[in-house]
Parts: C-alpha cells; structure tokens; sequence
C-alpha cells in the first residue's frame, strides 16, 4: 500500500525495513503511528539501530513513556471498576484493550486505551446502572432521543463519564446491536469467559478473537482498523501456540454467527503483519478484501485520512450493517433535525 499507514503496516510487520527509510519517510511513519494510535506499538518493535534519526528516537521514546501511563490509568480504572460492582456479585467481563492489559496478554504491550468496556448479564443492566451512578460516573449526554436509542437499539448504556477521573465507560449487554444482522449469544461469552485473580473477568481466547473481528468488521466502519487488526496479529501469534486453539477458533466463530467476520480479520491481518495463520478454510485474498485494505491504509503522509469515497463508503456500509432500512432512515432523520 503506497500509503504512510501502509509503511506503517509494513514496518510493523518487518521492522527491518526501518533501517531505510529516510526523513520524510520517517515523518509520515510516525505521523501515520500516532494518528492510527499504534506509536507505542512501533516503538516497542524497532530496536534502536533501526532508527536514523535521533529525533525519532525521541518521539518513540515518547510513546513508550505515554503507553505506560496509560496502562496504570487503565488498570486504576479497571479497580474503580471492579469496586464499584462488586457488591452486585454478577460476573464482570473487561473488553478490548482493558481486558488485554488487566490479562498481561501481549496485545495489552503498548496498546492505547480510551474506554473502559466491559460486558454483564443483559438483566442486571439496571443494577449496573445504578451502581455506576452512585460511584460517580454520569451520563456524557442527557439527551431524551440518544438514551431512547441506546436502550431500545444498542447492544450497550449510554455512554457513562466519571465526574472526577473524566475517564468514560462503556457498558455492554452483548456485543453487536440487536439490530445487526449477526447474532452473537451474550449469554456464551459470558460463560465461556475467564475469570483473573481479581474476580473480573475476560473472554476466553477464541471469543477475543471474535469479538474484535466484529468490533471491526460487523460494527464499524473501519476506523482505527490498522490497530484493531494489530490486536488480532498479537493476540493470534500468543494464542495460536495452545492446543487445540484453531478449532475452538471455528467453533466459536459458528456459534456466534461470526464466521465471515473472523475469516476476513484473518485474511487482513496476515496480508497486513503477516499473521501466521491455522485456520483450516484459509484462502487468498478477495477483490472485496482488498477494498477494505484500501479502507484500512486511508492515511497520508500527515497524518491525514485519505479516499474520501471509499470512506464514505463504508460509513454508510456501518449503518447499513446494524440497522434494517427504515429504522436507520428514521434514525439519520432524526439525528439529522438535532
């Protein structure tokens, strides 16, 4: 991909081929790391001699630096967290990059958390709800029309901000909206989940797997995908190590209605970071994959998102995927008005 989320990609996957590039190719490199929030994950695969330029170094460094205050703050928000709900004795699923570093998974190395995610039993949402709120989180938007949709539509709460940390949460109920066309059973990743040494808990290894490739092929519209796919590279190179990973990776992926989404995450990923790959029905690349590669690596040398078309595209394709035809017009009208 002749992009600079492209070198990216392909730095990642060879860091070798750091040892070339020269000052322009290094300012895309890193602009293309940092807006694509993967700076820290660069850093942490080039060794020294593989960077020129000393004031590269001192970018990277800075990554690192960024990466681990991040992790503490993760990890603090997982213990308010953790306190906060406690008291309900329901399990408590962390998601994403929280449930990476609370795991000391290596795809919690370097990797940027924003939201706390987290996935509880559909029926104890209220209790949840209410808990969080007295713990100090609120809503970040009041708005009558936004709650109605998060509760009726959505596969999570409205999101929530905690009034002195400003740090947000995000609870789920399961992990598609119900409108989508996929229908993954909430109720089997909570059973099949594991449990850490500190009652909190994360999806069992394959289902991490699935729930990032329908993070971001079956409820998205691919932004942040270049780091959603590194997740998967990690976590497939750590996991793929355990017997029988593969085939409880099909299993999984059929129980969930997710099949088409985990494929496609395994096609990219290898294609992008050259993920070694065990899937039993893995081919080559489609003419629709390479369009969501051109989707993926939509980043110039500053930084800035590219292929406005292809973009848009796939926005469009986002709300197409999660909603039938006359709610996702009613809801664009609205929204639209507001």
């Amino acid at each position: 991909m002749n992009t600079a989320a492209g070198l990216l990609a392909d730095v990642l996957r060879e860091p070798a081929t750091a040892t070339g590039l020269d000052a322009d190719q290094w300012t895309g490199l890193l602009t293309a790391a940092r807006a694509e929030q993967l700076i820290a994950s660069l850093a942490l695969v080039l060794e020294d001699k593989q960077v020129a330029f000393e004031s590269s170094r001192k970018v990277l460094k800075s990554g690192r630096h960024a990466a681990e205050q991040g992790r503490v703050q993760a990890l603090w928000e997982v213990e308010m967290c953790r306190r906060a709900l406690a008291p309900l004795g329901i399990p408590v699923v962390l998601l994403k990059g929280s449930a990476y570093i609370a795991a000391g998974l290596q795809a919690g190395e370097g990797r940027f958390v924003g939201d706390l995610d987290i996935l509880v039993p559909r029926e104890r949402l209220a209790d949840v709800e209410h808990a969080l709120l007295g713990a100090g989180w609120e809503w970040v938007k009041d708005d009558p029309y936004d709650h109605l949709y998060y509760r009726k539509w959505m596969h999570e709460l409205p999101p929530l901000i905690h009034r002195d940390r400003d740090r947000m949460i995000d609870v789920h109920h399961t992990i598609l909206p119900p409108t989508a066309r996929r229908k993954p059973r909430a109720a089997a990743l909570i059973a099949d989940s594991v449990t850490l040494s500190d009652g909190l808990r994360v999806l069992s290894s394959p289902d991490m797997i699935v729930h990032a490739a329908a993070h971001l092929f079956a409820d998205g519209d691919l932004a942040g995908g270049l780091r959603n796919l590194w997740d998967i590279d990690r976590l497939l190179r750590q996991f793929g190590q355990q017997e029988g990973f593969w085939r409880r990776l099909a299993e999984h992926a059929r129980l969930h209605d997710l099949e088409a989404a985990v494929s496609r995450s395994l096609r990219l990923s290898g294609a992008l970071y050259g993920t070694p790959i065990g899937w039993s029905d893995h081919r080559g690349l489609s003419f629709a994959d390479r369009v969501f590669l051109r989707r993926l690596c939509a980043r110039d040398h500053w930084g800035r998102q590219t292929r406005k078309l292809t973009r848009f595209a796939f926005y469009i394709r986002s709300h197409w995927i999660r909603m039938p035809p006359l709610l996702l017009a009613r809801h664009l009208w609205i929204k639209s008005r507001g």
